[in-house]
């Protein structure tokens, strides 16, 4: 298995080459030398006997069917025994009694219509931060000891965050050997729950930085510095946010697990609804979809930060300023800059990597692009979106208490914010016969003020996280500026 940037001016000839990288090349490393974001050059295909075989499977061993395939330069032995080590009941403890941890990512119908649609929740917070990001995360650090044990070499993963992403990362890689992180959170925009997940780590290969202003300058900033080639080489910079593609590829592994768990039949299709900022879990699904699961539609919900939506609604990507990116209760999409978005936008202008260079050096000089095809525009693209089964919806502040009263009261069940958001829009495109699962974000106690506010009691705490706002916390705060932050690494690198 071969992989070529988005941005290759010329990807077949580039995917043929014998240079051309596999998986471990670009497993340490975040973006292109192009600027561009890695894909495998064609997509492994999945079979009818693959899928009925891998309805037996436990998680681990289904992660390791999947994972092969797109890691073929890695000895299989090593391999199922990272996903082995990564995918255990005593990573993913139960954190809720009527889960079976053992499946790791639990199915639960919440309803079902008269005319045969069915809504289900797949929980994928059961892992040592309650949030999805450890699914992907925590095989992330397993793969990255792994592959710096085998070149005796160091990183340092230079990173940025929204909200669960960075404790994710610092709770895989914490004492991990050769390993150091920094990680980038905007400042006072997180919820409480997820400062403290971060900023209350102690040891002394983590690095938290508050960056005065919005997730989008923290990311800006990491591209900023994955893109000083010479500055990136030096200091062994990696990263580990969704453009990192072991990231990415970890994460199709439960959209396989919960077709798997929802049918009873290889004819039979399924669609998802994933609460969208960043475009990096949604676009896991694509690439399960396009490996041959039989997923009808992926259906982007959105907060008030709704570029997404805009963009699957008018075939329009305008990203916001800092000032126009809203901060709201489900934090973690507080993104105007959807940084996994180019791998879409590149499957959808053909895989041209010329074309996709020049739309996104626009989204740098313009602000966005625009494909609807309309007088003025910048292609007709849009027209093929449906291909790809894309949807999408919003969710305000308002239908997020509406959402979290409602499934609480329904179902006795209490979701996270984002949760919520998915929930809200999953209702707008229910289908007959066709089940619509949400994906779970987070547990609830994350964002307890929100779940305060909607339903006047404390959201639930799993043992272990009783009083962890009261823990002392180690940070510093920094300005957006992408200089300062080179000299902070060097400094704590001693490289």
């Amino acid at each position: 298995m071969h992989y070529v940037s988005t941005r290759a001016a010329t990807a077949a000839a580039a995917a043929a080459s014998p240079d051309s990288p596999r998986f471990s090349d670009i497993l340490l490393g975040g973006l292109a030398t192009d600027g561009g974001l890695f894909l495998p050059a064609e997509y492994p295909q999945v079979t009818g006997a693959e899928l009925d075989a891998w309805r037996q499977l436990s998680y681990a061993d289904l992660a390791f069917e999947i994972l092969r395939k797109f890691a073929t330069d890695i000895p299989e032995a090593d391999l199922r025994a990272l996903t082995a080590r990564t995918y255990t009941q005593d990573v993913y403890r139960n954190a809720r009694a009527d889960d079976d941890a053992a499946r790791i990512t639990p199915l639960r119908v919440l309803e079902e219509g008269a005319d045969g649609s069915k809504l289900m929740l797949q929980a994928l917070s059961n892992g040592p931060t309650l949030a999805f990001k450890d699914m992907a995360m925590q095989l992330l650090g397993n793969l990255f000891e792994y592959a710096l044990a085998r070149q005796n070499a160091e990183l340092n993963i230079f990173g940025a965050t929204s909200g669960d992403t960075g404790s994710a990362a610092e709770y895989a890689m914490r004492g991990k050997r050769g390993i150091r992180v920094f990680m980038l959170s905007p400042h006072r925009k997180m919820s409480a729950f997820q400062t403290a997940q971060m900023f209350s780590l102690q040891d002394p290969n983590i690095f938290n930085i508050a960056i005065e202003g919005v997730f989008d300058d923290a990311q800006d900033m990491v591209k900023a510095v994955s893109n000083d080639l010479a500055f990136k080489t030096r200091h062994k910079i990696g990263t580990v946010n969704s453009i990192n593609w072991a990231r990415v590829v970890a994460q199709v592994v439960y959209y396989f697990r919960g077709y798997l768990e929802a049918t009873t039949a290889n004819d039979q299709k399924v669609s998802f609804t994933v609460p969208s900022g960043n475009f990096g879990n949604i676009c896991a699904g694509h690439i399960a979809r396009m490996m041959g699961l039989p997923i009808d539609k992926l259906v982007a919900a959105t907060n008030e930060n709704d570029v997404l939506d805009e963009f699957f609604r008018t075939g329009v990507y305008r990203v916001r300023k800092s000032s126009e990116t809203y901060h709201t209760s489900s934090p973690s999409m507080d993104i105007s800059k959807a940084s996994n978005f180019e791998r879409f936008v590149y499957e959808l202008v053909g895989r041209d990597g010329d074309r996709t260079r020049a739309l996104f050096r626009k989204v740098e000089t313009h602000g966005g692009f625009d494909l609807s095809g309309k007088p003025g525009s910048d292609g007709d693209e849009f027209k093929l979106v449906a291909k790809y089964g894309f949807a999408s919806g919003k969710s305000t502040h308002a239908d997020r208490l509406d959402t979290i009263r409602d499934v609480a009261d329904d179902y006795g069940i209490v979701i996270d914010t984002h949760t919520a958001d998915g929930v809200k829009v999953a209702r707008e495109h229910l289908q007959p016969g066709v089940p619509m699962i949400v994906l779970e974000t987070a547990l609830a106690a994350k964002f307890n003020e929100t779940i305060l506010e909607a339903l006047g009691e404390d959201a639930e705490r799993p043992p272990g996280f009783e009083h962890i706002e009261d823990l002392p916390q180690k940070f510093v705060v920094m300005q957006a500026d992408v200089e300062a932050m080179k000299a902070y690494i060097a400094a704590n690198t001693g490289l």
